[in-house]
C-alpha cells in the first residue's frame, strides 16, 4: 500500500471569541493531519467547536493561535479549491436546480459548457436529472441537500468540507443520503472533513474519526476505521461496527467526568 502524504494539517490551533475577561475559548491547541484522499469525521457533542474548526479550515474563520495548511499553503482566506456543504442547503429560490448547481461556476468565471456537462452528470448520480429545471420549493429536504452536494462538487475541488449536512433530515432520508454520499465519495475520492454528532454516521462514512471533547475543545480520541472500500450499508450489521461505535461513545462519555 502506498502511503499518502498529509494534505491538511493543523498545528496548535485555538479559537477565542471576545478576548478579555469575558472571552470564550471554543477550541484549544488542536493538532492533527488529514492525508490526501482521506475521509475524516469530526465527532463530538453539540457546542464543542466542531463547526468552528471546520470554518477555520475553510478560511471563513481566523484561528486565534496556531496554523492551518492545505497542500502546503497556509490558510488565510477562503480558497477556490475547497468545496463546502452546510447544514442548510442555502439554495437560491429563484434559480432552477441546475442553475443552483452551476452557481459556483458563474461566480468563478469558469467554462460554462464544460461544467454544465459535469453538473448534469452529478445530478444524474444523485437521481435528480428529471428535476434539473425545478425550483427549490418543489423539492423535498433530502433532494435539496443532494443539490447542495452537487454544487459543492461541480468545480471539482480537491478538498470537501461538510458541516452536519444531514442533521436536519429524518432518519430514513439521512440514511439514504449517507449511502449516496458514500457512493459519490467512492467515485470522486476527494480529501474530506465531515462534522457530525452521529456516531454511526461517522463510522459508516469515514477512514478515521476524531473525537472532540467539550469546550474548550481538545482531541480526546483519533480512531482508524479499517472497513474496506467500496463499502456498503451491510457493514453496519457487523460486530466490528458495533465495537467501534461503543469505543467512540465511551470516548465522548469520558468527557462528562
Amino acid at each position: 500500500m502506498v502511503e499518502r502524504a498529509d494534505y491538511v494539517t493543523l498545528e496548535g490551533v485555538s479559537k477565542i471569541y471576545n478576548p478579555g475577561p469575558a472571552q470564550v475559548e471554543a477550541v484549544s491547541q488542536l493538532g492533527f493531519s488529514v492525508r490526501s484522499g482521506e475521509f475524516v469525521s469530526i465527532l463530538g457533542p453539540s457546542g464543542c467547536g466542531k463547526s468552528t474548526l471546520l470554518m477555520m479550515v475553510a478560511g471563513l474563520e481566523t484561528a486565534t493561535t496556531g496554523a492551518i495548511h492545505i497542500a502546503g499553503e497556509r490558510v488565510e482566506r477562503p480558497r477556490l479549491q475547497t468545496g463546502i456543504i452546510f447544514q442548510d442547503p442555502t439554495l437560491l429560490p429563484w434559480k432552477s436546480v441546475l442553475d443552483n448547481v452551476m452557481f459556483p461556476v458563474h461566480i468563478q468565471g469558469l467554462d460554462e459548457a464544460q461544467h454544465r456537462a459535469r453538473a448534469m452528470s452529478l445530478l444524474q448520480m444523485v437521481g435528480l436529472t428529471d428535476f434539473a429545471e425545478k425550483r427549490p420549493h418543489q423539492l423535498s429536504g433530502g433532494m435539496k441537500q443532494r443539490v447542495a452536494i452537487c454544487r459543492a462538487l461541480v468545480t471539482d475541488p480537491d478538498l470537501l468540507l461538510m458541516d452536519e449536512p444531514f442533521s436536519a433530515l429524518d432518519a430514513i432520508t439521512r440514511d439514504e443520503l449517507n449511502v449516496a454520499l458514500l457512493d459519490i465519495w467512492q467515485r470522486h475520492h476527494k480529501t474530506g472533513l465531515f462534522v457530525t454528532h452521529s456516531i454511526r454516521e461517522a463510522v459508516f462514512l469515514s477512514d478515521r474519526v476524531i473525537v472532540m471533547g467539550r469546550r474548550p475543545s481538545r482531541i480526546v480520541a483519533d480512531v482508524r476505521i479499517d472497513f474496506s472500500r467500496p463499502r456498503d450499508v451491510h457493514v453496519q450489521e457487523s460486530p466490528e461496527f458495533t465495537r467501534l461505535c461503543t469505543q467512540l461513545r465511551d470516548a465522548i462519555e469520558s468527557q462528562h467526568g
